[in-house]
């Protein structure tokens, strides 16, 4: 699997905003300021999972109707475990 640019910017930001996150920590900002960004950072996290999890399952579909190896039901059951199990 190859992880394009766009897939790498979103982790970079978001261990931005993880370190944003530590620093309202270090000064003692608002608990709610605090979660709000915790719970952004998190919707962050889920989105760019399902982005890795569906460009996967297009390369794998691909490969497998190329090679005949794999059914592609198969594929897509465990793309949506890989989902199931992020949660």
């Amino acid at each position: 699997m190859e992880y394009n640019d766009q897939m790498k910017n979103r982790v970079k930001r978001i261990e931005g905003q993880l370190r944003g996150i530590l620093k309202m920590m270090e000064e003692n900002k608002d608990c709610k300021e605090v979660i709000t960004q915790l719970s952004a950072a998190r919707t962050a996290i889920d989105r760019t999972i399902g982005v890795i999890v569906s460009s996967n399952l297009v390369e794998c579909v691909r490969q497998a109707e190329e090679s005949g190896n794999q059914k592609t039901e198969d594929l897509v059951k465990e793309a949506v475990e890989l989902l199931v199990r992020s949660r």
